[in-house]
């Protein structure tokens, strides 16, 4: 579905279409493609990479332009004020509802966590998105399994806050199983996948202009989960999945304000997968290990930082806790 809006805005642009300064937003252009998210995130992020869009002071993203002077508008998106026509934005997603949604409902509650509690309404997610409320429970259901959101029985769907203790606790169980668990998973990696990791690190180092949050999520998910799997231990590598709240600040982080200016990750993670090329595996997770303290303490700092920015505007089914 991604490619479907990239390929749609990206010929929009080349044939200039889309009106100068038209600021693009994930939200709407997800409503105009009837899909979530998810797949408006990475097509922008994509047109980004490719030097056809650009940031600007402010949220979203502009069609890039050699003027100097080009005010974002902000205006009501629509296929025609896009340039684009129905039949470029088929085909509509066939995924089943809750796959399709989720996506959208984890970066809304993800978003919310750094800003505050919150009550998630269940009646109006649905309406939100126009799915049965048992798709709406499946979805809260999945969000639970992740932590992210809580329930019991006599309370609502709640979400938050995201506090540094509740971060800094996450970080502490990843630093205690992920570097065992890489020792005992490395060796079972494919020599091929951990070659084209070394090739892909090396590219973003030198190309700092390419680093995008997409990039970084990509890499993470790849050294921090996949390459982990091969490890016997399903309930260490079931306890790594529920401490992912340092993942969330970090992806709200990026979306805000981009990747800053050499960005040490993408240098220690290379010193990781350099390691495990190399067949020293006991380095690679001290390496790892070093990589998740220094994670720490950046993380902690980007959640000060995101404390005093202003809540962003949240879909409806999210409710502040009084």
């Amino acid at each position: 579905m991604y490619e479907v809006i990239r390929k749609a805005l990206r010929e929009a642009i080349l044939d200039r279409r889309i009106q100068p300064g038209l600021v693009l937003l994930e939200g709407p252009i997800a409503k105009l493609f009837d899909t979530s998210r998810g797949p408006v995130h990475t097509a922008l992020e994509k047109l980004f990479e490719e030097g056809l869009i650009q940031r600007f002071d402010g949220r979203g993203f502009i069609p890039k332009t050699f003027a100097s002077d080009v005010e974002p508008v902000r205006a009501k998106l629509t296929f025609e004020n896009l340039g684009i026509t129905k039949v470029a934005a088929q085909p509509v997603e066939s995924r089943p509802a809750a796959d399709r949604i989720f996506d959208d409902v984890e970066e809304a509650v993800a978003m919310s966590i750094a800003f505050g509690h919150f009550k998630i309404n269940e009646i109006a997610l649905s309406e939100y998105y126009g799915v049965s409320r048992t798709v709406a429970r499946e979805v809260l259901g999945r969000l639970k399994s992740r932590q992210l959101v809580e329930k019991t029985k006599q309370s609502p769907w709640l979400a938050g806050p995201l506090t540094a203790r509740a971060v800094a606790d996450d970080f502490e169980i990843r630093a205690l199983l992920e570097p065992a668990l890489l020792i005992d998973s490395a060796p079972q990696l494919d020599p091929d996948k951990v070659f084209a990791m070394q090739r892909r690190l090396a590219h973003l180092i030198l190309h700092p202009e390419e680093q995008t949050a997409s990039a970084v999520a990509k890499i993470e998910s790849e050294l921090h989960s996949e390459w982990l799997s091969f490890a016997h231990n399903k309930k260490a590598l079931k306890m790594i999945a529920q401490s992912q709240l340092p993942l969330m600040v970090n992806r709200i982080f990026f979306s805000t304000l981009g990747i800053p200016p050499g960005d040490p990750v993408f240098m220690e993670n290379k010193l990781v997968v350099d390691h495990i090329a190399q067949g020293a595996y006991e380095a690679a997770a001290a390496s790892l290990k070093a990589h998740l303290k220094h994670a720490a303490e950046r993380t902690r700092k980007r959640l000060k930082v995101l404390s005093v920015f202003p809540e962003p505007q949240l879909p409806p089914y999210l409710v502040r806790v009084t």
